[in-house]
C-alpha cells in the first residue's frame, strides 16, 4: 500500500484518478453480481466512504474477513461514483485487515438502534450515527467557543476542579477525601476530623470557576474559563446533570448592555460556526432526533434578539405562580413564567 493515508473527509475533496489508502470500520458490506460494496467510515465526518472491489480484485481469504465492524485499510484509486448522494468512491486494489468480527453477534448492524440499546454497549456506541454526530458537533462547538473568545482578546482561565469553595453556595457538592469514610479519623466531639484529610479541610468538586474568573477578571480585564463543573443534586431531568462542562465569560468594565451585547454575538457565531461546520451531522438530528432542528438554528441566528426592561412590582401583580407574563423585579422566576413572557415578545412568529 504505497497511496497517501487521508481520511475519509479528506478523500471526497480529493481529485478523480488519486491513489489514497482509507483506514477505518465497516458499516456494511453487499455482494452483488461479481463486485463487493463496502461502506466504509473512519469517525472524521458522517457520511461513510463506498469502496468497489471487483471479483479477483482481492484475494477471497483477504475479503472474507471484510465483515461489519472489521477494521481495516484499503487502497485504490478515486473514481466518480454513480451512486446517488456521493461523488466519488475508491476503486479498490488491496485490503489489510487490522480486527475482524463476528457479522452475526457484532451489534451494530445498519439499521436504527435506541439510546437505551447503545446504552448497553457502552464500548461500541460511539460509532453509532448518533453518537458520532453528536461528538463532533460538540467538538466543533468548542473550537468555536475558543475561536470567539480568543480573536475578542480574552485570556483563557484554567480554573481548579478541585475546591474548598462553594462558589455559588446553593446546591449540593461532591465531596473529595482521601479519608477512609468507613472509619473516618474523629475530634474529640465526635465530628470527622478534616485536619487529617488530603487537603487538611473538606474538599469538593468544583460547581463553577465563577470565583477565580472573577479575580482573574481583575487583572486581564476579560477572562473566561471552560471545564468540567459537577452538581450533587439527585434531580433525574433532562436539565440536570451531574457532570457538564460550562462556559463562564467575566469582563471588568463592562456594563450590562455590554454583557448582553456579547451573549447574543456569542450564541450566533457558535450557531453558525455549526451550521457551516456539521452540516450533515445536524440534517441527521433534524431528521431522526427533532424536526426543528435546523429551523431554530438558523431562526435564531439570523434574529435579531430582543430585550426588555423588568417591571417593578406593583399593588396589582399576582404571584410568580399566576403570572401571565414576567414577574415583577427581585421575584423568583420561574421556567413557565420565562417561556411565557418569551414567546409572547419574542417569539419567531412575531
Amino acid at each position: 500500500m504505497n497511496s497517501q493515508y487521508v481520511s475519509v473527509k479528506q478523500a471526497f475533496n480529493l481529485a478523480v484518478g488519486t491513489d489514497v489508502t482509507l483506514r477505518g470500520w465497516v458499516r456494511s458490506r453487499r455482494d452483488s453480481k461479481g463486485v463487493t460494496f463496502i461502506e466504509l467510515n473512519d469517525g472524521s465526518r458522517f457520511k461513510s466512504m463506498q469502496l468497489v472491489v471487483d471479483a479477483g480484485g482481492v484475494p477471497d481469504e483477504m475479503l472474507k474477513q471484510v465483515t461489519t465492524g472489521s477494521s481495516i485499510a484499503a487502497s485504490g484509486q478515486l473514481v466518480e461514483s454513480p451512486a446517488k448522494g456521493q461523488t466519488v468512491e475508491l476503486k479498490v486494489n488491496a485490503i489489510s485487515v487490522y480486527g475482524t468480527a463476528d457479522p452475526v453477534t457484532y451489534p451494530l448492524q445498519k439499521k436504527g438502534h435506541t439510546l437505551e440499546f447503545l446504552r448497553e454497549i457502552s464500548h461500541l456506541r460511539v460509532r453509532s450515527n448518533t453518537f458520532g454526530a453528536a461528538f463532533r458537533v460538540r467538538n466543533a462547538l468548542t473550537h468555536a467557543i475558543h475561536t470567539f473568545f480568543q480573536e475578542r482578546d480574552f485570556i483563557y482561565v484554567q480554573t481548579p476542579i478541585i475546591t474548598t469553595s462553594d462558589c455559588e453556595g446553593a446546591g449540593q457538592m461532591f465531596n473529595v477525601t482521601s479519608l477512609n469514610m468507613a472509619h473516618p479519623p474523629r475530634t474529640a466531639d465526635g465530628n470527622i476530623n478534616w485536619q487529617q484529610d488530603f487537603f487538611g479541610r473538606p474538599a469538593y468538586l468544583t460547581v463553577s470557576g465563577q470565583l477565580e474568573g472573577e479575580i482573574f477578571a481583575l487583572a486581564f480585564s476579560k477572562v473566561y474559563t471552560f471545564g468540567p463543573t459537577f452538581r450533587a443534586e439527585n434531580s433525574n431531568t433532562p436539565r440536570h446533570l451531574a457532570e457538564f462542562w460550562m462556559i463562564e465569560p467575566e469582563m471588568a468594565f463592562y456594563e450590562l448592555a455590554d454583557n448582553m451585547a456579547l451573549a447574543e454575538e456569542f450564541l450566533k457565531f457558535i450557531i453558525r460556526y455549526v451550521l457551516e461546520h456539521c452540516r450533515e451531522d445536524l440534517e441527521f438530528f433534524n431528521e431522526r432526533i427533532e424536526k426543528t432542528v435546523l429551523s431554530t438554528l438558523e431562526h435564531v441566528a439570523e434574529s435579531q434578539f430582543g430585550t426588555s426592561p423588568t417591571p417593578t412590582r406593583s399593588k396589582s401583580s399576582r404571584s410568580p405562580e399566576k403570572l401571565g407574563s414576567f414577574p415583577w423585579s427581585g421575584a423568583v422566576i420561574c421556567k413557565p413564567s420565562t417561556s411565557d413572557f418569551c414567546q409572547k415578545n419574542f417569539s419567531k412568529n412575531r
